[in-house]
């Protein structure tokens, strides 16, 4: 079993403030977790999120930037996994920007649940990327609307 987070979202701002709030560690924080990112291949950093026990999920995300083409693409791996280097989610997170209808088309992809174990992590994950993720980054582009 193999599954695949693939969500089209669509944003009234150009691609480069789009890319600004994937990129930019204080602005990304606000919307998706706490991170040391960098925008440089190769570089290796986490997200922190609240542990879940329950689930197996100690808190941290080790990524590592793999692709990047400014204001058009980036690429991270995003492991995880229940603690002491145990790794139990190998996966990839892929953004495209596309400029489209007087704004920005943002496609995620979130690629590597495989087997029964990451089942339950995919249906956490895929809702939580559409509804939370989804909402925050929306609920922080209004208040630049109304700053502008």
């Amino acid at each position: 079993m193999k599954k695949e987070i693939i969500q089209t979202w669509h944003f009234p701002h150009p691609p480069e403030v789009i890319w600004e709030y994937l990129t930019t560690p204080e602005l990304l924080a606000q919307w998706l977790m706490k991170n040391d990112f960098k925008a440089e291949v190769g570089h290796k950093f986490q997200f922190n999120a609240e542990p879940r026990v329950k689930v197996g999920f100690d808190g941290i995300i080790y990524c590592e930037v793999l692709k990047i083409i400014p204001n058009q693409f980036l690429s991270y791996s995003w492991k995880g996994g229940p603690g002491k280097g145990k790794i139990t989610l190998d996966s990839v997170v892929s953004w495209t920007l596309t400029a489209k209808d007087g704004g920005t088309e943002l496609l995620l992809e979130h690629k590597g649940f495989k087997g029964v174990g990451n089942f339950i992590t995919y249906l956490i994950m895929n809702k939580g990327w559409a509804v939370k993720v989804k909402g925050r980054l929306t609920d922080l582009l209004k208040t630049i609307d109304h700053e502008a």
